[in-house]
């Protein structure tokens, strides 16, 4: 199971399943918003250096792999999955030295992007513990 979906399929009940952290959210559009404040982010603060660094020059492609994935990832359409198969995030972030610091920066520029378009707080809270045990398990290098 999905580690932010917690999505219950209650039929035997007769009550609609909880909604999906997709939902919660608002769908397509504001995991867009999210992606793409994510990168926006990353480009404007300084704070962000090195994670920066981490990326491609031009990052389109990067805005929407993360978009395609957190879609899918967050209980909704597996926009990702259709187009590269399964994430298999920690192989395909092996090549990138990723530590403490980079592990740190991405979190923070996460909790920035989802305070800055207005995530309510304990969806955030939610989410923010979800992203920290998949950053510190993409963790690959010492400090």
């Amino acid at each position: 199971m999905n580690p932010v979906n917690e999505k219950r399929d209650d039929d035997d009940t007769g009550r609609d399943a909880a909604p999906s952290a997709f939902e919660l959210l608002g769908g397509e559009a504001r995991v867009r918003e999210l992606a793409d404040r994510f990168y926006d982010l990353m480009e404007l603060e300084p704070a962000y250096r090195e994670l920066r660094t981490l990326h491609p020059p031009q990052m389109e492609g990067s805005r929407d792999k993360l978009y395609w994935f957190l879609c899918g990832w967050l209980g909704g359409p597996q926009h990702y999955i259709e187009r590269f198969g399964h994430p298999r995030l920690r192989a395909r972030h092996l090549p990138f030295a990723i530590g403490i610091r980079e592990r740190d920066q991405w979190m923070a520029c996460m909790e920035q992007a989802m305070r800055e378009i207005g995530v309510e707080a304990l969806l955030a809270h939610r989410l923010s513990a979800a992203f920290m045990n998949t950053a510190d398990w993409m963790r690959n290098k010492g400090g």
